[in-house]
């Protein structure tokens, strides 16, 4: 056995083959495989073996594509099968707000260069003939859906990975993983042991014992899952074709062809998680009892709407578990706080992600980023809070939805409320609808009387539309007040601050006294980051981004340290108040001595509010005048109290998220994930006006950006305002121009101050002309889109600068 190796992977099933495979294409040879059973051990040998490319995320899909297109090439590489069936699919709906999400994800599939298409139920009938269309009111179709056989699969991408000179090593249990001092590991195995520069977690069902070995929890449970195998079926065997995929998420199954029969598994609500003190090491090749009591309701369910299922004899039953992570998807990349130690763990559709998820780990470490924004399965979009007891349930949660309608503005309840802050309770009596970010309770909108206490999950405008408004006419007429909490904070201080955040930033670096907007570029010129940096003095900065990604940023931060810098995360150690509109000056002034009328935009000052010691900063993402607010979370309902009951006589009102994301559109604002993210650079969507090419400083990503300031990118962001009917712009909506798909939207909303529907899209630059005409894909119908240059309030920012 091999004792040195530059990237040992642990776990041999279908994803620990496919980062192996990849790791060789893209060019490291010196990389081994330790699985410690055979091949496919644990999920990968009794799965399915089902494919298909209909993911919410767009970013998931795309890598699901590539996934199921690579296996042609692997079999042209390896000459050996993977038993491809390309028998299309259709995903059904039965109800309207199902179809709905159907027609949304088609129109993703538009730009996306995906040949899906909505059917009605005539073309089901022709399609899938076995299916009971009662109630059925349309389908997406699907070419690509397919299934394949999963042994050789996995064994492909392992032929093909030894061709490329990688080792693989069976039979060969991993019993430690230690760190050396120089961030290399020790792999301590049965056979002996294997110094590896890097370490990959793609142990599956023991993912959560091999991370263990290294300190680090890993967020995943194994759940329990079963697939019925029929008898022969003459309406299946006497068929020309193969009889296409079925889902029927009404039923909460998957039905596809098996030799002579059918195939059909569940993702049933009575559903149980496996293992929740452990995966036993002696598990590999063995199968769960058969419990079909739990997929009783699912199996009679398949029975009315395959009545073939009826009068078939069952063959077997496959019971097996598979991991999942709290959201359903992977958990892929470099471990925060842990150097060169990988994840690629959680892959529960290994046979759809398992390709793509292997390509983008194998470019993470080869190229130090991916092709494509990765968020989705970051690893880092969990942080330390992060619990076996917050993650049970909510993996089960996902579960039992795995195949329920994901609506947009939908917030799901399990393990919740897990992180408040001092405020919480006040906000809730103050009528607060809770959304959730990073494991934070965020108020989405407060309730009064007439409104929701609960926001309605739905694809057109919600019943939060009346608080919205009432919250946005506060700010836009008085004054409004919100907290910071959900911002990711950083204190950099040190001899080195300002030369490290130079270097780190592409933006300028503020003297004392004053803030700037920067993105953060990766090396090869995409956003990493949008932020605002305060400097407080010449070696004390604050830095606050979006709160969701403060792990992936502070991962970055660490991995390009200084000796003469500390980089802090305060994000939870810093927290406060927004207040915005017109009269927020003179609400500042009524709670503090210290000069307010000498604060200008973009100026920080240490203040103090009423009691409390605070940093101040005039700067405000509604796009009116506002100050940001901080101070320790200590004092957060002191500094509450000073604020709230100095407002009263202004008619001060709390607003919420949904209120802040309406405000935003009326400046064109544009927001992290939405209009800024790795998918893009700083030219492509107008951040490059905030990058420093005058400073003296070669800042990460300095010579991409330059080649775009020389040569612009082919595509470029615009606002729109849309002749919406009852839905508006969310994210993903194909823009046609000239009746052809050119562009997308990046995000949108109804801006309640100017009365209108707003888009946000990425277009080609030569349509950009300022007055484009174009339309816009919103629920199936498409919609008049007109572009628009001048903001929708405050158009010449005297509001906001004055």
């Amino acid at each position: 056995m091999k004792t040195t190796t530059r990237v040992a992977v642990i776990g041999g099933g279908v994803v620990g083959a496919s980062v192996l495979y990849h790791l060789t294409k893209l060019g490291w040879s010196d990389v081994m495989l330790i699985e410690r059973s055979e091949l496919t051990s644990g999920s990968t040998w009794h799965a399915a073996g089902g494919f298909h490319t209909l993911n919410g995320d767009t970013n998931m899909a795309a890598l699901q594509g590539y996934t199921i297109k690579l296996y042609k090439e692997l079999e042209e590489i390896t000459g050996m099968s993977c038993g491809l069936h390309h028998v299309g699919g259709v995903t059904l709906a039965d109800n309207q707000d199902r179809f709905d999400m159907l027609v949304a994800e088609r129109a993703k599939h538009r730009y996306m260069g995906l040949e899906t298409e909505i059917v009605g139920p005539e073309e089901i009938a022709k399609i899938a003939p076995i299916t009971n269309l009662d109630g059925i009111i349309g389908a997406l179709y699907d070419p690509l859906d397919g299934h394949l056989d999963p042994s050789g699969t996995t064994h492909a991408y392992a032929k093909a990975a030894r061709m490329g000179g990688a080792t693989i090593e069976t039979h060969c249990k991993v019993v430690e993983t230690n760190q050396r001092p120089d961030g290399t590991w020790d792999v301590v195995t049965e056979k002996g042991t294997i110094h590896a520069e890097h370490v990959v977690n793609a142990a599956g069902l023991w993912a959560r014992e091999v991370g263990a070995m290294a300190g680090i929890y890993t967020p995943l449970h194994p759940m329990e899952h079963q697939y019925i195998v029929t008898d022969d079926i003459p309406e299946i065997y006497e068929r020309d074709s193969e009889h296409p995929h079925v889902m029927d998420p009404a039923g909460e199954s998957y039905l596809r062809q098996e030799g002579r029969g059918l195939c059909i598994g569940f993702y049933e609500k009575p559903c149980k998680p496996w293992a929740v003190d452990g995966t036993p090491w002696e598990f590999g090749h063995e199968l769960l009892p058969d419990d079909l009591d739990k997929v009783e309701a699912s199996i009679e369910f398949a029975y009315n709407r395959f009545p073939v299922l009826a009068t078939a004899g069952v063959k077997s039953v496959i019971h097996g578990p598979f991991t999942f992570a709290p959201d359903g998807n992977p958990l892929v990349g470099p471990v925060p706080g842990v150097r060169n130690y990988w994840s690629a763990c959680g892959v529960m559709a290994g046979f759809s992600q398992g390709g793509g998820v292997g390509l983008m780990l194998a470019q993470w470490m080869i190229e130090g980023e991916c092709e494509r924004d990765v968020t989705a399965l970051d690893v880092a979009r969990y942080g330390k809070w992060i619990t076996p007891g917050y993650t049970r349930p909510k993996v089960i949660e996902n579960y039992q939805n795995r195949f329920s309608v994901s609506y947009p503005n939908e917030e799901l309840p399990a393990a919740r409320p897990h992180r408040t802050t001092p405020m919480y309770d006040i906000f809730s009596d103050l009528g607060a609808v809770w959304g959730h970010q990073f494991g934070l309770e965020v108020a989405n909108y407060f309730a009064q009387d007439g409104d929701p206490g609960y926001e309605t999950p739905t694809f057109r405008r919600s019943d939060a539309w009346n608080a919205t408004a009432r919250e946005v006419a506060a700010v836009r007429g008085g004054v409004g007040i919100n907290e910071v909490q959900n911002f990711g904070k950083f204190s950099v201080t040190g001899a080195d601050a300002r030369a490290w955040l130079d270097r780190i930033m592409a933006g300028r670096i503020p003297q004392p006294g004053r803030m700037s907007l920067t993105p953060m570029l990766s090396p090869k010129g995409q956003l990493w980051g949008d932020f605002t940096v305060s400097c407080l003095s010449d070696t004390e900065f604050q830095l606050t981004a979006s709160y969701g990604a403060q792990e992936v940023h502070h991962r970055w931060f660490l991995q390009n340290a200084s000796d003469d810098c500390i980089v802090e995360n305060i994000s939870d150690k810093r927290t406060g108040f927004q207040i915005a509109g017109p009269k927020s000056r003179d609400l500042l002034r009524a709670c503090t001595p210290d000069d307010v009328d000498g604060i200008k935009f973009l100026d920080v000052r240490r203040m103090t509010i009423g009691q409390v010691a605070c940093i101040v900063q005039r700067v405000s993402y509604t796009g009116d005048l506002g100050y940001e607010i901080y101070c320790d979370p200590m004092d957060q309902r002191q500094l509450w109290w000073t604020l709230w009951n100095a407002g009263q006589p202004m008619g001060i009102a709390p607003f919420g998220m949904r209120a802040m994301m309406s405000l935003r559109l009326d400046r064109f604002f544009g927001s992290w994930l939405s209009e800024f993210s790795p998918d893009y650079t700083a030219a492509e969507t107008g951040m490059d006006r905030f990058i420093s090419f005058k400073k003296n400083v070669d800042f990460i990503g300095r010579a991409a950006a330059e080649a775009e300031r020389a040569t612009p990118p082919a595509r470029t962001f615009v606002s729109f305002e849309v002749d919406a009917d009852d839905a508006d712009v969310v994210a993903y909506e194909p823009v046609f121009i000239d009746g052809e798909v050119r562009g997308f939207c990046t995000s949108g909303g109804y801006s309640h101050h100017a009365g209108k529907s707003v888009a946000l899209a990425l277009v080609p630059r030569e349509h950009a002309t300022g007055t484009l005409e174009a339309e816009i894909e919103i629920m199936g119908q498409r919609r008049r889109a007109v572009q628009i240059t001048t903001p929708l309030f405050d158009p010449d920012g005297s509001a906001m600068r004055g």
